[in-house]
C-alpha cells in the first residue's frame, strides 16, 4: 500500500488519498474533473467523498452491461462538479471483493473497491460453517486484500479455544483473532492488526459485523439487530455497504449479511485457501492426478495417514467445479456479446450499402 498523501489541504487523505493516485488523477484534473471516493451506493445514485466534503452524485459512468463495471463502495472516482454533480469515470481498482451476482447469471457482482484487509466475522455463539468459512475465504485471498478471521462473541461461546483451532486448520496463512464487544477482548489488538487502509467486514447476518465495526469506530453508528438463539441467524439490519473513517485512520466498510457466496473466477484464491492440498499435489505420482484411485496420490496419501481431513478434499472439489462452472458460463457470455456487436456492426453496414446504392 502507498504512503498517504497528507497534505493538509486535501480531506481525502482520511479516506485513503494517495500521492500514486494524485499522480493518476492527473489527467481528469486537467479536463476540470475533481477527485471522490464513494462511500454509499443506493438506487442510482452516490454519496461521494471530494476534498471539499460529501456530495450526493449521479452516475456517468460507461457500464455496458456489466455489474462489474458499476460503480460500488470503495471506489475512487472523477466527479464533475455543478448543480448536479456526477461521477464520470472510475480510476483502475485493486482489493476488489468480487462474487457471483445473486441471481445466478454470469456476471459477478463487486461487493467493495480498493481493500486493504478483509475481516471474516465468524459468531461464537453458534456452530462453526466449515464450508461457509471456506468461501468467504476464496473471495478475500482472490482480492488480493489481506484476510483476517475475526472470531465475535467470545462472551457467548462455550469452547472458543476449540473453534480457534478448528478456524486456524481451515484458514491456513490467516491470523484467527478472538474477541467480544462486550468484555472488549482483543478488540485493541485487531484495531492495530488493520494498521490503517481499508478493512471491510464480510460475514453472515447475526456474525456480529456491525457490532464489531461499532467498536472499531467507538461510536454506535452502524445499526445492529438481534438475531434468533435457536441458530444464532439475524436479519439484515446493514441494508447497503456503506465507508465510514476509522478515528485512528483508515476506513471501514461495513456490508450486509451474506446468504449466498458464489464464487467468480476465484481460481487464485482457491488455491490460498486449500494450500496444503495444493503442496501436497505437488508430491502426488501424476501431474494430472485427480487425487482419488491414482497409485502416488500425495493427498490420498495425507488423508490415511490422518494428516488431512477426508471433508475438506470435498469442499475443495466442490468449490473448484462450482468455479469453473462460473468461469464457463462467463466464457459463454462474452462470446455471445462479441457475436452481438458484431452481427449488430454488420446491419449498419448492410444499411449503410443499401443506402449508398439507393443514391447512385
Amino acid at each position: 500500500m502507498s504512503n498517504l498523501f497528507t497534505d493538509p489541504s486535501d480531506t481525502l487523505s482520511r479516506y485513503g488519498w494517495t500521492e500514486s493516485l494524485d499522480h493518476a488523477f492527473a489527467e481528469h484534473r486537467e479536463a476540470g474533473l475533481e477527485p471522490a471516493r464513494i462511500a454509499r451506493v443506493d438506487r442510482g445514485l452516490c454519496e461521494a467523498i471530494t476534498g471539499s466534503g460529501p456530495v450526493r452524485a449521479a452516475f456517468a459512468v460507461p457500464h455496458a452491461s456489466d455489474p462489474l463495471l458499476m460503480p460500488c463502495t470503495g471506489d475512487w472516482a472523477a466527479l464533475r462538479p455543478g448543480r448536479e454533480p456526477r461521477l464520470v469515470a472510475l480510476l483502475p481498482r485493486r482489493g476488489t471483493i468480487v462474487r457471483s451476482s445473486a441471481s445466478r447469471t454470469s456476471h459477478g457482482q463487486v461487493l467493495a473497491a480498493n481493500v486493504d484487509t478483509v475481516v471474516v466475522a465468524v459468531s461464537l455463539a453458534a456452530p462453526l460453517d466449515a464450508a461457509r468459512l471456506e468461501r468467504l475465504l476464496a473471495l478475500a485471498w482472490d482480492s488480493s486484500a489481506r484476510p483476517l478471521v475475526v472470531l465475535t462473541k467470545a462472551d457467548l461461546a462455550t469452547d472458543a479455544a476449540a473453534v480457534h483451532a478448528e478456524a486456524s486448520t481451515l484458514a491456513p496463512g490467516v491470523d484467527v483473532l478472538v474477541t467480544s464487544v462486550t468484555t472488549g477482548e482483543n478488540i485493541d489488538v485487531l484495531t492495530a492488526l488493520l494498521g490503517g487502509g481499508t478493512t471491510v467486514l464480510l460475514g453472515s447476518s447475526g456474525a456480529g459485523k456491525s457490532s464489531l465495526g461499532n467498536a472499531l469506530l467507538g461510536d454506535e453508528r452502524l445499526a445492529v439487530g438481534e438475531v434468533r438463539a435457536q441458530d444464532g441467524k439475524g436479519r439484515h439490519t446493514t441494508v447497503r455497504r456503506e465507508l465510514v473513517p476509522l478515528p485512528g485512520g483508515g476506513v471501514l466498510i461495513d456490508t450486509p449479511g451474506l446468504r449466498a457466496i458464489s464464487l467468480y473466477d476465484a481460481a487464485d484464491g482457491l488455491e490460498q485457501v486449500f494450500a496444503e492440498i495444493e503442496e501436497l499435489a505437488r508430491n502426488c505420482r501424476f501431474g494430472d492426478c485427480a487425487h482419488g484411485t491414482e497409485p502416488g496420490c500425495a493427498v490420498q496419501a495425507a488423508i490415511q495417514a490422518g494428516e488431512l481431513a477426508e471433508r475438506r478434499l470435498d469442499s475443495y472439489r466442490k468449490l473448484q467445479r462450482e468455479n469453473a462452472w462460473a468461469a464457463a458460463r462467463t466464457d459463454a457470455r462474452l462470446r455471445g456479446e462479441r457475436t452481438d456487436r458484431q452481427k449488430a456492426i454488420t446491419r449498419h453496414l448492410r444499411a449503410t450499402y443499401r443506402f449508398r446504392d439507393q443514391q447512385s
